[in-house]
């Protein structure tokens, strides 16, 4: 499995509500393109968005479907850029309202697969979460700082 965490300087409150809002996901998650949809019933478990993930011209059109949510704590989503991907990624939140720390967690749906790959993959797949948390942390940062400057 692929981890990452950081602390953000942010209420948890706020970091959960930009990682359950897919439409973000552009902004801050690497490889991801575009949010194409938003099922109408987000984010109830079930619910699908539908996706572009890549690099340059090279993208995959897929969707990925909401397994689990607690608010302010945890967020589960079944994961694909088919045929290649398929994982259950798993978000965590513990904080307050003055600070966060993110867990980005990723597992291969298919174990058998994933055993065999993961020897190669799971590092890429941490930087690219680390990454991630990094790009998610100076957004929300930044959207502070903004606001308290206007």
């Amino acid at each position: 499995m692929a981890c990452a965490t950081r602390e953000i300087q942010a209420p948890v409150h706020d970091v959960f509500a930009i990682v359950s809002d897919p439409r973000t996901y552009p902004r801050w998650l690497a490889g991801a393109v575009d949010t194409r949809a938003v099922d109408d019933d987000w984010p109830r478990p079930g619910s699908k968005f539908h996706h572009r993930v890549g690099v340059g011209p090279l993208t995959i059109p897929d969707s990925s479907v909401l397994l689990a949510i607690e608010t302010d704590r945890r967020l589960q989503l079944e994961v694909r850029a088919r045929p290649l991907i398929k994982a259950i990624v798993t978000f965590t939140f513990v904080g307050d309202d003055q600070r966060c720390v993110i867990s980005f967690e990723e597992e291969p749906v298919n174990r058998v697969i994933g055993s065999l790959v993961r020897p190669m993959l799971d590092p890429l797949t941490h930087l690219r979460n680390h990454r991630s948390l990094v790009r998610l942390g100076d957004l929300i940062e930044s959207k502070q700082l903004h606001s308290r400057l206007a």
